[in-house]
């Protein structure tokens, strides 16, 4: 039985088990992993809050530089997680028989951009990075626009199982695609036929600028720029500025679809003077844009670009161990995180340069490093596991999106993957965190291993920011792979010692103050209670999983439950029966 509550979920020990998958073995208050009938009993050893303080402050001290990719901080940091795979008892699980798999990367900043917009006999000049911000993912020298139609797409979404399609076959090769940012029922009024459709406040992927770049290159565009709003994209101009022209892509496949040449942000009142000029008044566009008969809009006017580009290429590593399972090895459940942070910067008050990324993500690693040391010295799971430790994900996700095409496991035999990305050091809690609640199958795996350790789970505080697409586990669930994230930045925990105004005030001056700053570090005063508690939940839920013959689905809506479906026969699953009236 479940009771919600203030935005809690509360469960009772006795649902433990109560729902599982036929087949599956139940959870009891302390789950651990069942041996293989041929295994001989072990004990596992215990998640470590000194190790995992050990880990991270290696990982963050100034000797690794910031862990930016390219730099001999990479090297020290690859050498380190090869170093603590085997001392955790990992078998290498990269490429060749090897730790790691090759990522290779682009790097690009724009040198000088000059930027105008012409409509009619005007043109009207763009300041870089103060009214517009772009910059390019593509494999150039240089980045020219010469007088490009722009062309006002709405929200830019083509969403076929929601019955939406913003486009309506306007082509946009060659053409500057003007986008909203997040979704199209945001704002959208009680009663508007659009509400409720992409999940109200709570983003989709539709809303992410992730998507709307990638669906402006499907189309063929050439540019893509996204009209900004601090509220609906959950964050300020100061965060769009921050990377001051500099962007990464993964080297792209021979035929592969080109990103567009440049991509970027537009401040609203640029966006409104653009379409004022063109004889359109912002607010009645975005309303017009939440009807399901909108069209895109020529704006009659033409974009001009010119910058030189910096281009270099890195060859970066992501690191991969496993666990070879003793009954069904070519099942696996994966756990990751990500080992790169900002590198080094410009000095701060006290003259520190290096953002060394402690809490995000050297103390997620080492919370991983010590699930696989539990795991080597127990029983031996049933199902493979897999570790890795992703480069550039501050950059785009890129080390585990250029896994998820080139994946050295099956993405239809992955049960599970379990990600740790920025954990907190506030001390013990009485909840956990839901990311992107209403997704899948795992809440249930979530809920029940929180019971099993006398906690709650607490959905995320802002889900219109969209935790859930914008760290490393997003790249495997576009490919179907069902997927639980660990993320201290979704809202405060109710700390043990304090509370939830405690929690508060330990999100408010991670976040207001050293997210991906200098002051990201480790400390020795740090009290690593909670992330044990994190540790051993996420242990559990892959001990479960590697234990049993269960397939976690994606509900019904979730935009990756079709891709999974499409995989069942791999897996020698029946497709999920349709509910009525489910779309295709």
């Amino acid at each position: 039985m479940s009771l919600v509550r203030a935005g809690t979920i509360v469960v009772g020990l006795a649902v433990l088990g109560a729902c599982r998958t036929p087949g599956e073995p139940a959870m009891d208050a302390a789950p651990e992993v069942s041996a293989a009938p041929s295994a001989a009993p072990q004990q596992a050893a215990a998640i470590s809050a000194q190790r995992m303080s050990e880990i991270t402050r290696v990982l963050a001290s100034d000797e690794f530089e910031g862990r930016s990719m390219g730099t001999p901080g990479e090297e020290k940091t690859i050498a380190y997680l090869i170093e603590q795979y085997k001392a955790a008892g990992l078998e290498p699980g990269g490429e060749n028989g090897g730790w790691t798999q090759a990522v290779p990367l682009i790097r690009t900043k724009l040198q000088g951009p000059q930027l105008s917009i012409r409509q009619g006999a005007t043109t009207t000049p763009l300041s870089f990075p103060n009214d517009i911000y772009v910059s390019t993912v593509r494999d150039t020298q240089a980045a020219r626009i010469d007088g490009a139609p722009i062309v006002f797409v709405g929200y830019g979404t083509a969403a076929p199982e929601r019955g939406w399609d913003d486009f309506k076959g306007t082509d946009l090769k060659g053409k500057v695609a003007l986008f909203l940012v997040n979704d199209p029922d945001f704002e959208a009024a009680t009663g508007e036929p659009v509400a409720g459709k992409f999940g109200g406040k709570t983003m989709t992927y539709y809303g992410r600028w992730t998507y709307k770049f990638e669906e402006a290159a499907r189309r063929g565009a050439i540019g893509a720029i996204i009209v900004h709003e601090t509220e609906s994209a959950g964050y300020g101009w100061n965060v769009v500025q921050s990377a001051a022209g500099e962007n990464f892509n993964i080297v792209l496949p021979a035929g592969a679809t080109q990103p567009v040449l440049l991509q970027g942000w537009m401040q609203q009142p640029a966006a409104e003077a653009l379409l004022r000029r063109a004889g359109y008044d912002y607010r009645t566009l975005k309303t017009q844009a939440r009807r399901a008969d909108f069209r895109p809009i020529d704006l009659k006017a033409r974009f001009n670009a010119s910058a030189g580009v910096e281009l270099s290429r890195i060859q970066s590593r992501n690191v991969i161990g496993k666990l070879t399972g003793g009954r069904y090895p070519d099942e696996t459940v994966s756990y990751s995180g990500h080992w790169d942070a900002y590198g080094v910067g410009a000095p701060d008050a006290q003259g520190r340069t290096v953002r060394p990324g402690a809490a995000d993500d050297a103390l997620g690693l080492a919370a991983m490093i010590e699930i696989a040391r539990k795991f080597a010295t127990g029983p031996r799971p049933e199902r493979s596991l897999v570790f890795a430790a992703w480069t550039a994900e501050e950059r785009g996700l890129l080390g585990s999106e250029y896994y998820a095409q080139n994946p050295l496991y099956p993405h239809a035999k992955m049960a599970a993957n379990l990600t740790l990305d920025t954990l907190q050091w506030a001390g013990p809690t009485r909840d956990t965190l839901l990311i992107g609640q209403g997704q899948s199958e795992l809440e249930r795996y979530l809920t029940e291993g929180a019971a099993a350790q006398g906690r709650t789970v607490t959905p995320e505080g802002r889900p219109e920011r969209g935790l859930f697409y914008r760290a490393d586990h997003f790249t495997l669930a576009k490919r179907g792979v069902p997927v639980l994230l660990s993320m201290a930045l979704a809202r405060a925990y109710d700390l043990q010692d304090g509370g939830r105004p405690a929690g508060e005030r330990w999100l408010e001056s991670f976040t207001g103050t050293c997210y991906h700053q200098t002051c990201d570090a480790w400390s020795p005063s740090w009290n690593l209670g909670g992330a044990v508690q994190e540790a051993d939940l996420y242990y559990a839920i892959g001990a479960r999983l590697a234990n049993s013959r269960a397939w976690p689905r994606w509900t019904e809506g979730s935009e990756f439950r079709k891709v999974r479906e499409d995989s069942a026969a791999e897996r020698g699953e029946a497709p999920a029966p349709r509910q009525a009236g489910e779309r295709g």
